[in-house]
């Protein structure tokens, strides 16, 4: 059964398991679940409050909210909306909704820190129509999702699958994969220095479950370019990285727009330089070459990929999260 365009989809129908990765990326993301409200946020609003950030922490930690909290909305219009509809496997479409679960997650997750604070909701959520480097970050994606969220798109015939993978492409790498990164650089280095920790811990979930969503995008558009090679021509590989480069361009902007200063040892340059390796990274992913060869100059951003949680029930903070499902008892 191919990943799209099945002649008959049964949905109460899982096995035989024809993609076991799909079946995996579930089973992770059921372990990794959380919410927000299993991290305390006492230290966060006692500093916001009492003038322990100074101006520029202040409008990195606005900034991001403000991108973050339109963006997940986004993300979640595209799933629900668009990628499900045409990918036709019973086990993808089963990551699928999980995926959709965890953009309601970090949506409320927004709601949770802009409660906490006493930030008001308008200045959040509308900062995408004042920011240009929100705004554009936003319009970008909008317009290379575009196709997907229409309604008389289908995904039959060479073109119509390649449009396909463009969009795929557009939501995964470069929506999820690209444009997020130096907003979480930003906010883990924020709580590598011991500032808004709340916050930055809820970016570290945020964070795992973002990485989990891209692999599962670039397997499901790798397996979609294995089953129509004819897509993946000279000229459409040249369009992604041509992408790619754009959404480099985009990210940079927003990160010295929302950093300007840097923080305590870390300029903004070095968040520019991260989204240089993070984009070669997501072009390996598909196959395709490094653009940038730029080292990582952020290489403590790979543990918090890592980060396993469980409930340490002896404080009132959320220290190691796991689901019990997923622990190994001996």
């Amino acid at each position: 059964m191919p990943i799209i365009n099945a002649s008959q989809t049964d949905p109460n129908k899982m096995l035989p398991i024809h993609y076991p990765w799909a079946r995996e990326y579930y089973r992770t993301g059921v372990a990794n679940n959380w919410t927000p409200e299993e991290v305390s946020m006492q230290r966060d609003v006692e500093q916001w409050k009492s003038g322990a950030l100074d101006e520029g922490e202040l409008r990195l930690v606005l900034w991001n909210l403000g991108f973050f909290s339109t963006a997940e909305s986004l993300t979640a219009n595209n799933i629900v909306l668009a990628v499900y509809r045409h990918v036709t496997n019973p086990e993808a479409r089963q990551y699928l909704l999980r995926q959709a679960y965890e953009e309601a997650i970090h949506t409320d997750t927004f709601i949770y820190c802009c409660d906490s604070l006493g930030l008001e909701p308008d200045d959040i959520y509308n900062m995408y129509l004042r920011i240009p480097s929100i705004r554009d970050k936003d319009a970008f994606v909008i317009d290379l999702t575009r196709s997907v969220l229409d309604p008389g798109f289908v995904t039959r015939g060479t073109d119509n699958v390649q449009r396909f993978v463009h969009d795929l492409i557009g939501y995964y790498v470069l929506m999820e994969g690209i444009f997020f990164y130096a907003g979480f650089a930003m906010m883990l280095a924020l709580k590598r220095q011991n500032k808004m920790v709340g916050i930055g811990e809820q970016f570290e979930y945020i964070m795992r479950d973002e990485s989990l969503h891209l692999a599962f995008g670039c397997d499901l558009i790798n397996t979609i370019r294995t089953e129509n090679p004819e897509i993946w021509d000279r000229s459409f590989q040249d369009k992604v990285v041509s992408l790619v480069e754009q959404a480099v361009g985009y990210e940079k902007r927003y990160a010295l727009d929302a950093c300007p200063n840097g923080l305590l040892g870390l300029n903004s340059e070095l968040f520019a330089e991260y989204v240089e390796y993070i984009a070669d990274r997501r072009l390996e992913r598909l196959s395709l070459p490094r653009r940038y060869g730029t080292p990582n100059p952020f290489p403590w951003m790979s543990q918090a990929v890592d980060l396993a949680k469980e409930k340490n029930f002896f404080e009132t903070r959320v220290t190691e999260y796991q689901s019990a499902s997923a622990l190994v008892w001996e």
